[in-house]
């Protein structure tokens, strides 16, 4: 019976050793003498020591930041881009058998892809459709890492850097641009106040003494000042009558 306790010893420690814990958000792929033969969901699973190896795969979405990248527009106009992709595991037998490592690749084709797309597009474009070019740089991505079960579920242009010229260009013509809304404005106010003024101005000449109201009202506001010269101006009632005395008078002298 002594013989018995080593071998059970060395059961006993193969069997522990070859437990293996995969979370709840983990696929272990599984390689028996190098072949695949399966794939464990989550739970508490065994592995054969030294002829099984396990390879466990994050489910989750992933992020992978892509640095600041040199790119030229398709105007030439040269602009540094740093984007983000997320992307998640579908099948965890190809993201480990199809492609070595699949994080890696992912971020690498999608920085690819990104300056392959910029160059096609013009500045302007760029800069008003950011999420319309992240989304067709993001189905590029998603074509060609489709095979290694990877999902790019979006593709996120975080900044666009311009050269300090266009920076600068790009504000003079902002300010240009309000500078010209601004006289369009203050020229259609002013269109404006003068066709109010043209109809104040018809009505209180249509309105028997309307403008000696409005010249007693203007006087009324004005302020003593010693300094200030002050000058009256004659109703408009009186001129006409005034008016209308002088032809009488010449009609009797004819």
């Amino acid at each position: 019976m002594a013989f018995l306790a080593p071998i059970i010893f060395l059961i006993v420690f193969f069997g522990l050793t070859g437990l293996r814990i995969i979370n709840q958000y983990e696929r272990g792929v599984i390689l028996t003498l190098g072949k695949y033969t399966g794939t464990y969901n989550p739970g508490l699973r065994w592995i054969l020591i030294g002829i099984q190896k396990m390879t466990k795969v994050d489910m989750r979405i992933t992020t992978a930041d892509i640095p600041r990248q040199e790119a030229i527009t398709k105007d030439n106009v040269p602009v540094g881009i740093n984007a983000v992709v997320y992307f998640k595991v579908q099948n965890a037998e190809d993201a480990v058998l199809k492609i070595e490592n699949y994080s890696y690749a992912t971020s690498q084709y999608a920085l690819a892809a990104l300056r392959d797309i910029v160059g096609g597009v013009e500045l302007d474009t760029l800069l008003v459709e950011r999420e319309s070019i992240a989304a067709e740089i993001k189905k590029v991505v998603d074509q060609q890492t489709d095979p290694w079960g990877i999902d790019v579920t979006a593709i996120k242009m975080q900044d666009i850097e311009l050269p300090a010229s266009m920076k600068r260009a790009m504000a003079a013509q902002a300010e240009t641009e309000r500078e010209k809304r601004a006289i369009i404005i203050k020229a259609e106010g002013e269109s404006k106040a003068a066709e109010n003024l043209q109809k104040a101005a018809g009505m209180l000449s249509s309105t028997p003494g309307g403008m000696s109201l409005r010249t007693l009202e203007t006087i009324d506001k004005l302020q003593p000042d010693p300094s200030k010269t002050v000058i009256f101006a004659l109703p408009v009632e009186i001129l006409e009558g005034f008016k209308n005395l002088m032809s009488s008078k010449l009609k009797k002298d004819q």
